[in-house]
């Protein structure tokens, strides 16, 4: 008669916001059931934000997953022979040196066999040459420091933590969870899609192949470069910057111009890594999605669009999700809805836990 629950709240630790989404299981269903974003004030603290995010969100759980980031982390995808996942988790270790600037015993890893196999190894298999026997592993590793720094900020709080993930793999979580339709093959060629996370300080690149990741990267450009040319070039404070970028019909000439120079920097680099993918990969990267707070500046969306020469369009990680309006502001919700990927990818991990 009563349908078990079980929540968890995925909280983005941003640079300049806090964001925290909790996703609850109705049954098999996925409900969002809170949602608050805490924007950190210009030496502001990281711990009283989260402190006032989980004060204004009202949530069910104190069980958490957050997420780490920037230089702390490596992701690799590395060629390996096939293996048991047990032995693997031996093996990897071993070739640890080969891919990683950190000592081993500085650092917490895993590592995953993806399906897909190396480009090149269906060629191996008619030849039953060495290709037939390689596969891709997945290595991501993290200085222990930054994990324990989360954890040690969340525990303060008296929350618990239950994961701590990578933002890159959350934004695949977070597509997964919304039951978008995979990629198909296009004139005998395999497609495969881009999920671009535009944060303040990082942009955030994982690209899918067959719904799963073949490619990921971390690019040092994000909104808050934006913000800085908006101030410099209208001659503002960070904060005005910021309010004049998000809603720029005074000043839209003025944004443009300003952000254009970043702008084209970023669709360099996104550029840069597309057609590495296609090269490396055999496979057309067609379609952009695009999220976070700097997609909201005005044109970005159409700049990428055109500066990329492949489909773009900001996309919604509540997409097909029901909200429960008794918990949750839907307005404001929706408002915030293109900077919840990584957010929403961390709460999906509700459905393990």
């Amino acid at each position: 008669m009563f349908r078990k629950q079980k929540s968890v709240v995925g909280l983005d630790m941003g640079s300049s916001v806090v964001k925290a989404v909790e996703i609850t299981l109705e049954g098999p269903e996925p409900v969002v059931t809170g949602f608050a974003h805490v924007e950190i004030p210009p030496g502001g603290s990281l711990s009283d934000a989260v402190a006032q995010a989980f004060k204004t969100g009202k949530f069910k759980s104190k069980r958490v997953v957050t997420a780490v980031s920037g230089q702390s982390v490596v992701v690799r995808y590395v060629p390996m022979m096939k293996m048991s996942d047990n032995d693997l988790k031996q093996a990897i270790r071993f070739e640890t040196d080969k891919y990683l600037p950190f000592d081993l015993d500085e650092v917490q890893l895993d590592c995953q066999q993806l399906k897909r196999s190396p480009l090149g190894q269906g060629d191996g298999d008619k030849k039953g040459g060495k290709d037939a026997e390689q596969m891709t592993v997945l290595l991501a590793a993290c200085k222990t420091k930054a994990i324990e720094e989360r954890v040690q900020i969340l525990q303060n709080q008296g929350l618990s933590p239950i994961a701590i993930d990578i933002d890159l793999f959350a934004l695949a979580n977070a597509w997964e969870l919304c039951g978008l339709p995979a990629e198909e093959v296009e004139a005998g060629k395999e497609t495969a899609l881009a999920l671009v996370d535009i944060g303040a300080a990082r942009t955030s690149i994982n690209v899918l192949c067959g719904g799963e990741t073949c490619f990921s990267r971390e690019i040092n450009i994000g909104g808050a470069d934006m913000t800085q040319a908006v101030a410099r070039r209208l001659s503002l404070e960070t904060i005005e910057a910021e309010a004049i970028k998000r809603s720029s019909e005074t000043h839209e000439l003025e944004v443009n111009t300003a952000i254009g120079p970043v702008l084209e920097d970023l669709v360099s680099e996104l550029s840069l890594s597309l057609d590495y993918v296609e090269h490396h990969e055999g496979v057309q990267v067609t379609e952009i999605l695009l999220s976070g707070g700097g997609v909201l500046a005005p044109g970005a969306t159409q700049y990428i669009e055109q500066g990329t020469g492949r489909r773009a369009r900001t996309w919604n990680p509540l997409e097909g999700l029901r909200v429960d309006v008794n918990r949750v502001d839907v307005e404001e919700l929706e408002a915030w809805a293109p900077t919840l990927v990584v957010a929403v990818g961390l709460a999906s991990r509700v459905r393990a836990a």
